[in-house]
């Protein structure tokens, strides 16, 4: 789950975390009335939507009066704010960060994430901050400083001593440093996130080490632990098709293809995906329907990948291991009966009592593409939608 950046800087200070002073705000009255709180009189205006590259797109504004902060968070709010992880559709900005001016020696990176390599956190920092910390490794991954952390023991101030001093910081610099670090270990592992990303960290002229910006992920799985972090869910920045999905307990992402998929186990789903587009396709997303398929699962998730208008056929490839394949054969059947399916439909059922879901596909008296292996139904849905 994705928060925005006032709510990742609130949950840092928690955890004494530094952060600069801000006000989140709704309007351009609200915005005048949080930049006059403010210490400084330059406020930075920063447009709040899950996405990075808001700076390139338009999305933050440095003010240096009243009557500019009044000016910039007018033409702000409600603007389609367009970066590199929005898309081209953009996302509409509905709310606002009025934060103080900070004078500042240093722009710096620091992160932190499960490496699945090696099965622990790491915490990263980089002399390369405010840029995109994906360009840095790709083109200087020598730049990227690693710690990882033992989960017996925990991050280290060792281990924090040592970023400071690879990140070229001194003097009351290290000091702050350390502490800024062993309070993010400490945000990140009590609220069970996913990841942890400060671009930039900036060092004022006078030492201080605080998160300019603030990015915070949750593991999804471990919400039901944290209910006051599931409270900061913002719908209106999530695909409504994926929170609709998440009603009925499925796990969908959309996709930009136009060949829907439903399947059950996320291996298989992505192997689906990957088969797809080797063929020639373009998947529509991942749709994955669990292990106990039923007629109302199929017919929630053909519901889901049949809102997707780009969506021009759609493949169905069910593994029967728990669940066997007749009966998930069967509640393809009646799903598709109900809902009214309109568009190719090709069902590759493997596993258990296969041969007997074959049989009924076929005797239904409906349209189905019947696929032998995954190979095959990957060519077929390719072909129902070229033809």
């Amino acid at each position: 789950m994705k928060i925005h950046e006032y709510q990742a800087k609130e949950i840092l200070r928690k955890f004494q975390v530094p952060v600069p002073e801000g006000y989140v705000v709704f309007s351009a009255k609200e915005a005048v009335n949080a930049a006059r709180k403010l210490p400084t009189e330059i406020a930075v205006i920063k447009a709040q939507i899950h996405a990075g590259g808001r700076g390139k797109g338009g999305g933050v504004k440095i003010a240096k009066d009243i009557a500019e902060v009044e000016a910039i968070s007018q033409s702000m709010l409600g603007m389609k704010l367009v970066t590199h992880q929005t898309g081209a559709e953009g996302k509409e900005v509905k709310k606002l960060l009025i934060e103080q001016g900070i004078d500042i020696e240093k722009e710096l990176y620091l992160g932190m994430t499960l490496d699945r390599s090696c099965s622990r956190f790491v915490i990263m920092a980089s002399t390369e901050g405010g840029v995109e910390i994906e360009k840095v490794a790709a083109e200087n991954p020598e730049k990227i400083l690693k710690e990882w952390i033992d989960p017996r023991v925990g991050f280290q101030p060792f281990q924090a001593r040592k970023l400071a001093f690879g990140l070229g910081l001194s003097g009351k610099q290290v000091g702050n440093a350390v502490k800024f670090m062993m309070g993010l270990y400490q945000t990140f592992n009590a609220n069970d996130c996913s990841l942890a990303e400060i671009n930039p960290l900036v060092v004022t002229k006078g030492g201080e080490v605080l998160a300019l910006d603030a990015k915070i992920n949750f593991d999804d799985s471990a919400l039901y632990r944290h209910q006051d972090v599931a409270d900061l869910r913002d719908l209106d920045e999530e695909e409504p098709l994926e929170v609709e999905a998440s009603n009925y307990h499925l796990n969908y992402i959309k996709l930009d293809g136009n060949v829907g998929c439903m399947v059950n186990g996320a291996g298989l789903a992505m192997a689906t995906m990957d088969i797809i587009k080797l063929t020639g396709g373009e998947p529509a997303n991942f749709l994955d329907v669990g292990g106990g398929a039923n007629v109302e699962t199929v017919r929630n998730g053909f519901k889901i990948i049949l809102a997707d208008k780009n969506v021009k056929a759609v493949l169905i490839n069910i593994f029967g291991g728990i669940v066997r394949c007749d009966r998930v054969a069967k509640g393809v059947i009646e799903a598709v009966n109900s809902i009214d399916v309109k568009i190719p439909v090709v069902v590759r059922l493997e596993g258990t009592n296969a041969r007997e879901a074959g049989v009924l596909l076929r005797e239904s008296g409906m349209d189905f593409i019947v696929a032998d292996n995954l190979q095959d139904a990957a060519k077929k849905v390719v072909n129902a939608i070229k033809n």
